[in-house]
């Protein structure tokens, strides 16, 4: 049948119907262990009942207000953010590129409103993925993402990931802001070490640029941290999430402190939906969920075991896979040349078991936060049935 979608999209031959903590089901009800969890967004698995009870509730009230109006539980939920992080301000998006457009708008305001309207240069970090508008494609630097959408976009500046000589070489007086994902997810769940956070702080107090970080994949606990930078103690001056802050419901962010913050004044930025009574009724008992006793160190628990059980699937197959990546729950491995990432997840799909392929050639596991070791066992095993029939077929 001829599909009316733009073709933006190749998914395969299947269909969900439902799901359920960590497993999905197609219509003959068969499960499918579920370990890409939306790329990081059901991190709580699917149907976790406080979010639907939370949504439920809510949509028996009031769905949607715009922002000419004020919505309790918009400060409510900021509230939360800006008492476990840096941040002192928050502004409610309904995605990630959406809270990084709007971070690069705050940084920028900043610089102008400090009588340096021409310090707009942004260090970015190659590899890097920030959305899919216009301006985070640019910030992101994939010439596959630019190819087709005419010239470049002056003002930023792309570096070698973790280099630190080439970013010292870079920052001076002229930047306006270097952003980072503390961990890259579709670069190929690559991990900035702490010492180099750590540098990026001090040369962006030494120069009066702004530290900013992309924390739309790693950020809501996914590495055993409400947020990963938070492992660095290396604090932004501004941050984009999105994606497990939501639960599986459209909702992301940028926060900022007061001192950038304060620019960004009526008139300057705003959106239709962002912080609608919805999104904010379930993001609340996500943030709920995330900061009950003992779920970060069951996230780290969990994640050191999965890990550690990749290592050794890395050692059987050390002729397909190069090394293993990541940290916390999004960790994945990186395949020799000889072998195509998206492929090994095909058979890994084949095997019941749904995972996704990164950049850098990376198979890349984000796994819901709810995941037992027992879960992450029986993935390991029928990722091991793929890594089989890859070496298998790679051997003819």
């Amino acid at each position: 049948m001829t599909s009316n979608l733009v073709p933006t999209y190749a998914p395969p031959n299947l269909v969900f119907t439902r799901g359920e903590g960590v497993y999905l089901y197609d219509a003959d009800d068969k499960p499918w262990l579920d370990f890409i969890a939306g790329i990081a967004v059901n991190s709580l698995g699917h149907c976790h009942p406080a979010l639907v009870d939370a949504l439920k509730s809510q949509a028996d009230n009031l769905w949607h207000l715009s922002n000419m109006f004020e919505v309790p539980a918009r400060e409510q939920l900021a509230r939360r953010y800006c008492d476990s992080t840096f941040a002192d301000l928050v502004f409610f998006t309904n995605s990630g590129t959406e809270a990084v457009e709007g971070l690069l708008k705050a940084a920028r305001k900043y610089h102008a409103d400090n009588n340096q309207p021409e310090r707009i240069e942004v260090l970015t970090f190659a590899g890097a993925f920030h959305g899919r508008t216009y301006g985070a494609i640019n910030a992101g630097g994939n010439p596959a993402y630019l190819k087709g959408f005419g010239p470049a976009m002056s003002g930023f500046v792309q570096l070698p990931f973790g280099d630190e000589k080439a970013f010292l070489e870079a920052i001076s007086d002229k930047t306006a802001a270097v952003l980072i994902e503390p961990v890259q997810g579709e670069g190929g769940v690559r991990a900035a070490d702490d010492e180099f956070l750590q540098l990026l702080r001090a040369k962006c107090d030494e120069t009066g640029a702004l530290l900013l970080y992309d924390e739309v994949q790693c950020g809501a606990g996914r590495t055993g941290k409400l947020f990963a930078h938070q492992w660095s103690n290396a604090e932004p001056d501004g941050m984009a999430v999105a994606k497990g802050v939501g639960g599986g419901f459209p909702l992301g962010a940028f926060l900022l402190t007061q001192q950038v913050g304060e620019h960004m004044v009526v008139g300057t930025h705003g959106s239709t939906y962002g912080g609608n009574p919805l999104a904010m009724a379930v993001g609340i008992a996500l943030w709920d969920e995330l900061e009950r006793p003992g779920m970060m160190d069951h996230v780290v628990k969990v994640g050191n075991f999965l890990k550690q059980q990749l290592a050794a699937l890395a050692d059987e197959y050390s002729d397909l896979v190069v090394e293993t990546r990541g940290k916390g729950l999004l960790v994945g491995l990186k395949l020799h040349e000889k072998l195509i990432a998206k492929e090994v997840a095909g058979l890994a799909r084949d095997e019941g078991l749904l995972i996704g392929a990164a950049g850098d050639n990376v198979i890349r596991m984000a796994p819901p936060l709810i995941i037992t070791e027992d879960h992450a066992r029986e993935a390991l095993q029928k990722l091991g049935k793929a890594l089989q029939k890859a070496r298998d077929t790679a051997s003819k």
